[in-house]
């Protein structure tokens, strides 16, 4: 799925870096908020999150890509969120009438953008994940641009091996890289390709059913 968001958002002429957290040295907050009393803006922490912080200043748009992991996103990129404290000042603003902290100076607001995909088939099972990411925005100053989203997406592979077509729910993630660089936003119609029901629930649950039966 990253792949082909990847693809579209360099098609529409973005320069795209990408960053893989789980195989960086990133370390647990402290939540010392030494960021912004006695180092302001620089974490005392010494490892690959110094780079980064750097990048995401300068990032119009901001992808996070996880898939769903007990109701949320994964240990690790829950750590990179944590460790972009130093971006923000310690004191509060009052922004749409809630405490936030402000922006430094150099750091753009940009847009947000979420990409997951789940082992279940139903879409509700986002929906703690969807709600992190939207109060995360509010709270670094960023845009939320929309979230793709698509159910059972360990399946995709089976499912395109045995002729299945999900070659429009590819292309259409594409489409999504491709209006996000163009409108900065992701028409319903193509979330709704992405996301669509390509196998009844029953043959999915079928199949899981029959791998870790054997184990059992």
């Amino acid at each position: 799925m990253l792949q082909h968001l990847e693809e579209g958002l360099r098609e529409a002429g973005a320069e795209v870096v990408r960053r893989d957290v789980y195989k960086l040295d990133i370390n647990p907050c402290l939540g010392c908020l030494s960021c912004w009393s006695r180092s302001p803006g620089r974490c005392v922490q010494e490892d690959d999150m110094r780079p980064l912080l750097a990048e995401v200043a300068q990032s119009d748009l901001l992808v996070l890509a996880t898939p769903v992991y007990v109701d949320g996103m994964t240990g690790p990129l829950k750590t990179f969120l944590d460790r972009l404290v130093p971006l923000l000042r310690g004191r509060f603003e009052i922004r749409e009438g809630h405490c936030r902290h402000p922006l430094r100076e150099g750091v753009k607001a940009g847009k947000l953008v979420l990409l997951s995909a789940s082992g279940f088939t139903e879409m509700d099972n986002f929906d703690p994940l969807v709600a992190h990411v939207k109060a995360a925005c509010k709270n670094m100053g960023r845009e939320y641009a929309g979230a793709i989203l698509r159910p059972y997406g360990w399946f995709l592979g089976r499912l395109q091996r045995e002729g299945h077509p999900v070659d429009s729910v590819l292309q259409a993630i594409r489409s999504a890289g491709v209006h996000l660089v163009e409108e900065g936003s992701i028409p319903r119609e193509v979330l709704d390709e992405i996301s669509r029901d390509l196998v009844a629930r029953e043959e999915v649950v079928r199949y899981i059913n029959s791998y870790y039966g054997q184990f059992e």
